[in-house]
């Protein structure tokens, strides 16, 4: 059984058709990377995989559960995760503290406070500063911490790259396959192509709302993706 199935759904905000007929089956344990430009509808897939928004048409399931109308708060306690684009922190909190928010509703694993302050070298001696004083990257390493403490079996990551150095955005996608082998699956929307091609098991190119290529990374070469993204061509055709 399918860990995530989305099938042929629709969304809407007012008259524009944010995404069109999308479907996506992910397994248990694989990293699924979601690239597109700006516009192209990848923020608003997150939003609904996470009960933020809803289809219009179509449907989400979830461990063989129909969870298409199921409210954000209740996909997080079975086990979905959502890392917001621009991290979302509590400003006036402390690294633990934010830390601490991510256990509300969540579900009991391998995850707790400490262990995520591990997994991020410098966070046991910061642990008690403010989230305000971080830079973007470590505000980034604590939002995503703030979700694993709730021990998801599946996280969204929207945009991990945005706005941040090169060389942080390396170190952070480094942590992703151990993350993986706690057992959890993740899904990723990245404008960074290269990034997160270097660690998808499978890959899906949205335009307009609408895939445009699937499949292993390695099925493509650079040019297919390229087009793809763009929006030139055939892409899909060798």
């Amino acid at each position: 059984m399918s860990l995530l199935e989305v099938k042929d759904i629709d969304v809407h905000h007012g008259q524009l058709r944010a995404l069109r007929s999308f479907s996506l089956t992910m397994n248990e344990g694989e990293t699924v990377a979601v690239i597109g430009a700006n516009g192209a509808g990848k923020s608003t897939l997150l939003g609904a995989l996470a009960g933020l928004v809803k289809p219009t048409s179509g449907s989400v399931t979830f461990d063989g559960n129909n969870v298409t109308r199921l409210p954000a708060y209740r996909r997080v306690s079975i086990g979905i995760a959502l890392v917001p684009e621009g991290r979302r922190l509590f400003k006036s909190l402390s690294v633990e503290e934010n830390l601490k928010t991510g256990l509300y509703r969540g579900r009991s694993g391998p995850w707790n406070v400490q262990r995520v302050m591990e997994l991020f070298e410098w966070m046991p001696e910061r642990r008690n500063q403010n989230a305000s004083q971080l830079s973007g990257g470590e505000q980034q390493a604590v939002a995503i911490g703030r979700a694993l403490v709730g021990n998801p079996r599946l996280l969204l990551i929207d945009e991990l790259s945005l706005g941040l150095a090169p060389i942080i955005v390396k170190r952070i996608y480094g942590i992703l396959p151990r993350i993986v082998e706690e057992g959890t699956s993740v899904l990723i929307v990245e404008q960074d192509v290269s990034q997160a091609l270097r660690i998808a098991d499978r890959v899906h190119c949205l335009l307009e709302g609408h895939t445009v290529l699937e499949g292993a990374p390695t099925d493509f070469t650079q040019q297919q993706i390229e087009s793809a993204y763009f929006g030139i061509g055939q892409a899909g055709e060798a």
